[in-house]
């Protein structure tokens, strides 16, 4: 990449007709100056005597991405059916990418761009760059829109991520239970971890526990669930730890599903809540555990919630569930 972080292209056509010479000049401005890739053309250039061999080996070499702008005479060139004479700028870089792709295939052939301008033709790209069977970008209008997918070869970022992939639940019929602790987690508080949890005599291995290292003090935890559309039902045992500091604690959990609340419980040693939830086609699980106190966080909210005693809570969410 540049000193400045865009990618440096390299422009490489012939020089048809003044015409076409003044069709790659917009097609380079709006590149440089709409996108903001660092593009280098030999046209910005003519004003001081040059060794064009010279500039085109040190550019090409210097370049990220080289984009080849199909045209009639620039095929000749490139395929060899020119004579040597004619065009020999031309005949000079596409040697030059013709061993760039010799050397390695696979990244010549992500870093090559062949480009098809408006009145241009497919036919009219290099032999060498497989003009049928690998990708070409066809160039109507100097649009965001019209560089869509040459810009996302460039930058890795189509227009049209992957989605992340479920859990694979092996083709059942009946849907599989998932525990909480083996989803991805998006963000979680401080406190928060996987881990073994004994609520109301019960262990629960696979538990989501709240525990803050300090012994005083205030805190909340939550998690955020990346659930991605894909589960149904969400349950759990929610309570205070049976081997809290204070197990007189009074816990609260609330359960936010895309940012909106459906469920909240109060809990007490010996007392412990079933969470049952409907998620159907929900993308974001939001679990809170707090401990109530002169002052609470909105519903939702992140805030600290200052506890009574001055004591953290000691909660969990035994073996949380999705099906």
């Amino acid at each position: 990449m540049s000193d400045r972080g865009a990618p440096k292209v390299f422009v490489s056509y012939s020089h048809d007709t003044e015409e076409h010479k003044a069709l790659v000049r917009r097609f380079a401005t709006f590149l440089h100056s709409r996108i903001g890739l660092e593009v280098v053309l030999d046209q910005w250039h003519d004003n001081v005597r040059m060794d064009w061999s010279l500039w085109a080996t040190r550019n090409l070499k210097a370049a990220d991405f080289i984009i080849v702008v199909a045209s009639p005479l620039y095929r000749e060139r490139a395929d060899g059916d020119a004579p040597p004479h004619e065009g020999r700028g031309a005949q000079f870089e596409t040697a030059i990418i013709r061993d760039k792709l010799t050397k390695d295939h696979r990244e010549g052939t992500r870093t090559v761009l062949p480009v098809v301008l408006s009145g241009g033709s497919i036919d009219d790209i290099p032999a060498f760059l497989a003009p049928y069977s690998t990708t070409r970008y066809e160039i109507t209008e100097f649009t965001d829109r019209g560089v869509a997918d040459l810009l996302a070869a460039i930058t890795g970022q189509g227009q049209y991520p992957k989605p992340r992939r479920g859990i694979w639940r092996g083709g059942a019929r009946e849907p599989r239970r998932v525990l909480a602790v083996e989803l991805p987690w998006a963000e979680a508080s401080r406190g928060i971890r996987r881990g073994p949890a004994s609520i109301d005599a019960m262990q629960y291995q696979n538990s989501i526990v709240l525990r803050l290292s300090t012994p005083t003090g205030t805190g909340v935890g939550f998690v955020e669930l990346d659930l991605g559309g894909h589960y149904e039902r969400f349950t759990s045992v929610a309570g205070v730890l049976d081997d809290a500091r204070d197990p007189f604690q009074v816990g609260r959990f609330r359960v936010l599903l895309d940012g909106a609340p459906r469920a909240e419980h109060d809990v007490s040693a010996g007392k412990p809540a079933t969470i049952d939830l409907d998620v159907t086609g929900g993308r974001r699980l939001r679990l809170e555990m707090s401990r109530p106190g002169v002052t609470a966080s909105p519903f939702g909210s992140a805030a600290v919630v200052v506890t009574r005693r001055g004591q953290p809570p000691e909660l969990a969410l035994g073996d949380p569930t999705v099906t």
